[in-house]
């Protein structure tokens, strides 16, 4: 079943920056402002962004095909990267090219103090969304760090609105700096400096975003809660005498592949082992309901073979609880 947390994020963060948008480009247009025009696109940017986000959430969820044994859940990773490179092209591209032509060409601010009202009310707004995107991450956060949070989420959602809404808000400074520093000093060339590092700004946050969802894209494993969750549910019966390795797989936020060597008994008929299979499975569900895809290969354990250089080999060993040494009672005084 699909997660709803982010969707509240993505979608206030949507109106967020429609409203921002029209509102900067109003002010653009009444001041000629360069660092104003920037922000337009780059509120412009974010607004498109989001709708990418949502499209990409909706497509995951079709059901399997033939073509697509595994389901559509990497579609969400893949409008996520496409929004790193809107950011990019679209944002840091344009402010980038008007900041360097402002600053070569300078010119002055008409009516910086429309400029500056307007920033403010949008610093705002993005705050408005800043906070909703973090009380729906304090969620699912647990006890991660921000920045653990945002390179180890499986749901691109989030991490996407968050870091723009951060570079928003470092971006609106950037603009209110060089308007102010235009109008004081009557040189507009800070006014194209501000638009500069605007556009840097939204190079480095594109730059975060494309290595985050390309490694989501690849395909990375589950979280070690998870993997710890998935070798007790296999090891908490007599059906398996322990976990050989282990390998998981995204196939989206919600869709987990679990492939697993499992020891059993030398002893054990076929269908013994079928039965114990099954067993196990349904324990795996029970434990992480995500692991919708499960292969689970008998085979019979020979230490010598352990290779503990395999990382298959060190997520079972991961994730496998310690034993307790056994307790040595003291024999009664006579």
């Amino acid at each position: 079943m699909k997660s709803s947390h982010g969707v509240r994020a993505v979608l206030a963060a949507l109106f967020a920056n429609l409203g921002i948008a029209v509102v900067k480009f109003v002010a653009f247009v009444i001041t000629g402002s360069a660092s104003m025009l920037a922000e337009s696109v780059h509120s412009l940017a974010d607004t498109g962004n989001e709708v990418l986000l949502l499209i990409g959430r909706g497509r995951s969820g079709r059901p399997r095909s033939e073509e697509h044994p595994f389901g559509y859940g990497r579609e969400r990773y893949f409008y996520s990267f496409i929004v790193s490179v809107m950011l990019f092209t679209v944002g840091a591209v344009f402010s980038m090219y008007d900041g360097i032509h402002k600053m070569m060409h300078p010119e002055s601010v008409k009516d910086p103090a429309v400029a500056l009202v307007v920033l403010v009310i949008a610093a705002g707004l993005e705050a408005f969304s800043l906070r909703t995107g973090v009380g729906e991450a304090n969620q699912v956060r647990g006890g991660r760090s921000w920045k653990a949070f945002i390179r180890r989420a499986k749901a691109p959602e989030l991490p996407v609105v968050l870091l723009e809404d951060m570079a928003a808000l470092i971006g609106l400074a950037f603009a209110f700096t060089g308007v102010s520093l235009a109008w004081l000093t009557g040189d507009g060339i800070w006014d194209g400096a501000g638009s500069l590092a605007i556009g840097v700004l939204l190079a480095g946050a594109a730059a975060i975003l494309a290595v985050e969802t390309k490694s989501l894209l690849i395909g990375e494993s589950a979280g070690t809660d998870v993997e710890r969750q998935i070798v007790a549910a296999i090891e908490d019966g007599p059906e398996v005498e322990r976990v050989i390795h282990l390998r998981t797989i995204h196939i989206g936020p919600d869709s987990l592949v679990v492939a697993a060597k499992i020891a059993v008994r030398g002893t054990d008929t076929a269908a013994q082992v079928a039965v114990g299979i099954d067993t196990v499975e349904r324990r795996i569900r029970a434990a992480v309901p995500i692991a919708e895809t499960i292969y689970l290969e008998p085979d019979i354990y020979h230490p010598a073979r352990s290779d503990g250089a395999d990382p298959s080999i060190r997520a079972a060993l991961r994730g496998r609880r310690p034993r307790r040494p056994a307790t040595r009672t003291n024999p009664p005084p006579p």
